[in-house]
């Protein structure tokens, strides 16, 4: 199921639930052996752990080293830091944490997925593998204390653990789902629920009918297929919607196998038995080739889909024979030490080549940092958008041009903003205020990160013109009236008060000029892409009328074009086609994103609240360059990077000082 979501999400929508059976099956058969094999002394936990090393490790281990190789090859080099740190992460089997991390991190919503992202459910289940031990045998000492039948303590402990866990999901799942489908705590409890099904006698041995056991056999199966075809990207995860994978896999294994009727049948061919003897090579390689093989075959068509299976089959029948099967015999049971060394080595090997690679694009990057610092300093009259102001007749773009700043840099050319912590992000409960420059006149600039990118090029104004820039920035929500799907009906209230105390941050006279420029990056709660235009404009109109009604100068400036979905990183793009940015360009009408603030503004069209376009500084002839004067113009999927906004200076002069020289509304 996973195997097919990945290589064709379409066909299976729901199919990264099969992650959840593999950890209800993971669960299962883990309490399974502990119940058979009860854990007394330190010494069993430290054999349990040597057997789980001896039968994970050795694969992983040569899948990381593999595609650890592969990326150095294969890999653009803006991709190379977050691959290098999730290889450590994943040798370390932390990585589901980080991907937590990075998935609340704003900054890192239009990455690449690195190619061992899959280890994160690895990383669960070695996490759960470390502690279910440890627990089951202080159950079982307790259970011998009091005179308890082993199975019970250990069932009614672990229905505790399901709970615990499930109410968290639940909780996690509505507040912050991004990394609620990561963290351990909220996929504890389907692990163990197979633990659950561990102490209970199969169906098959009890006195129910062999048709009646095969039906929930079948209906097991069934609830596992329907949520593979009806879940997507939009059901929120794990929290309630995982019971019904997890519940499904729970009867399939208490069904067991019975002579007539079973659901078994079907999975008895030699065929399904290899694939489920290989399955954990299967799991482990198939992402990795997803990710790297079309690189190599330029292109990401049925062929490159195809050949990823047949390589996917193929490494994995070699690495479950000469790897998985080989290093689970050749390493003795009884002596302990060879399986935590080879442990040790392993990990420390890839630690270390992660972080040589880390290493290795720190240098790269001062390198790039000193390119651009030369190159912004040489005054260069075509340089940015000057090249466009100019005309490319006038400004020849030369395709072999050295890139500033380098695309490996670009990602990280951000407004000093967000050095400065100058954000309200994640629940919007935080509402910083940053300023920059100390002159008489005041501006405000409000909005989401598609305001705080025209930061750097309004500070170098300040300095010049003798302004004091205040900004009330927030990432994803935006200063409206309409209410936003943000996940959470808390994150959408947060929004809303955070705009409310913008408004009263900022209306009237308490600043000269408020700059505001948002994205619509999420829809209008309620609504879908295909409808949320409306509801948008009309919560613009509101708040602008706001604004107005206070007698506040506003100055919209127009959202620029940029890739969004049809290129999802510009810097990747770049650095995956050196001596080729047209490869990374595109048309304004493939780049055109809507813009309810901009045309809220034009409905208006009220005295003191005007508009800015820089369209033309970024389009040029019908296209839309990804570099434009050698100057990379986007850092990931939308953002303009700092030094492109620090080349628009000249042609954002003009637009302000008229705004800042118009009558207040409702004056004059």
């Amino acid at each position: 199921m996973v195997v097919v979501y990945h290589l064709w999400p379409g066909t299976l929508t729901g199919g990264f639930v099969g992650v959840d059976v593999f950890f209800v099956i993971s669960g299962y058969l883990m309490t399974a052996h502990l119940l058979g094999k009860q854990p007394r002394t330190g010494r069993d936990l430290l054999q349990f752990w040597g057997r789980r090393i001896r039968r994970l490790l050795p694969a992983a281990f040569v899948v990381l080293a593999a595609t650890a190789v592969g990326s150095r090859l294969l890999a653009p080099p803006t991709q190379w830091e977050d691959t290098a740190r999730q290889i450590i992460g994943s040798a370390l089997y932390v990585q589901n944490w980080l991907l937590a991390n990075s998935s609340v991190d704003y900054l890192a919503a239009d990455n690449a997925p690195t190619p061992v992202q899959h280890f994160w459910s690895l990383s669960v289940e070695e996490q759960f593998y470390l502690g279910w031990p440890v627990l089951m045998l202080l159950v079982f000492a307790a259970a011998r204390q009091r005179h308890l039948r082993p199975v019970v303590a250990v069932r009614w402990t672990v229905a505790a653990v399901v709970l615990v866990s499930l109410a968290f999901s639940m909780q996690a799942t509505t507040a912050e789902p991004a990394s609620a489908y990561f963290i351990t705590p909220t996929r504890i409890w389907e692990l163990a629920a197979g633990g659950f099904v561990a102490t209970l006698a199969p169906l098959a041995a009890t006195r129910l009918p062999q048709p009646a056991t095969a039906a929930l056999g079948w209906a097991g199966m069934a609830a596992i297929v329907v949520a593979g075809a009806t879940y997507s990207t939009q059901t929120p995860f794990p929290g309630y919607a995982a019971l019904l994978p997890v519940l499904g896999t729970m009867l399939v294994i208490l069904a067991g196998s019975t002579r007539a009727y079973s659901p078994t049948g079907i999975l008895r061919p030699r065929p399904i038995q290899w694939l489920g003897d290989a399955s954990y090579s299967v799991y482990l390689w198939h992402w990795p080739l997803i990710v790297l093989l079309p690189m190599h075959l330029g292109g990401s068509g049925l062929p490159a889909q195809l050949a990823v299976l047949a390589l996917t089959l193929a490494l994995s029948a070699v690495t479950k024979t000469y790897v998985e099967d080989r290093f689970r015999r050749s390493l003795p049971s009884a002596r302990l030490l060879p399986s935590y060394r080879f442990a040790a080595v392993g990990m420390a090997a890839l630690a270390v080549f992660g972080s040589v690679q880390l290493a290795e694009v720190g240098v790269r990057h001062q390198v790039a940092a000193n390119q651009l610092t030369a190159v912004t300093q040489s005054r260069e009259p075509c340089l940015g958008a000057a090249s466009a102001a100019l005309g490319f007749g006038h400004c020849p773009q030369d395709p072999q041009a050295m890139l500033v700043p380098d695309p490996s840099l670009a990602k990280e050319d951000l407004p000093d903003a967000y050095r400065d912590g100058c954000w309200a992000a994640n629940d919007f409960a935080d509402r910083p205020v940053c300023r920059y420059g100390n002159g008489p006149v005041r501006i405000a600039l409000v909005g989401n990160s598609h305001a705080g990118q025209w930061l750097p090029a309004l500070q170098a104004l300040a300095g010049q013109q003798g302004w004091t820039i205040t900004t009330f920035l927030a990432s994803r929500c935006n200063a409206t009236d309409a209410p936003l799907e943000l996940g959470s009906e808390a994150k959408t209230q947060n929004c809303l008060a955070y705009g409310d105390w913008v408004m009263e941050q900022t209306k009237g006279s308490q600043f000269d000029l408020v700059i505001t420029s948002e994205r619509q990056s999420v829809p209008v709660r309620g609504e879908s892409w295909g409808t949320t235009q409306a509801p948008a404009v009309a919560g613009y109109e509101s708040y602008i009328k706001q604004w107005a009604a206070a007698g506040t100068r506003v100055l919209a400036i127009k959202d620029p074009p940029y890739p969004g979905t049809k290129i999802s990183n510009i810097p990747d793009c770049l650095a995956a086609n050196p001596g080729n940015p047209s490869a990374c360009s595109g048309t304004p009408s493939s780049w055109h994103w809507m813009d309810p603030l901009d045309d809220a503004v034009r409905n208006l069209s009220l005295h003191g609240i005007s508009r800015v376009d820089l369209d033309k500084y970024f389009c040029v002839d019908g296209v839309c360059p990804a570099a434009i004067g050698s100057v990379v113009a986007y850092r990931d999927g939308s953002h303009i990077t700092a030094t492109y906004a620090s080349s628009l200076v000249p042609y954002l002069e003009q637009p302000i000082s008229k705004a800042l020289a118009a009558p207040r509304p409702g004056v004059g």
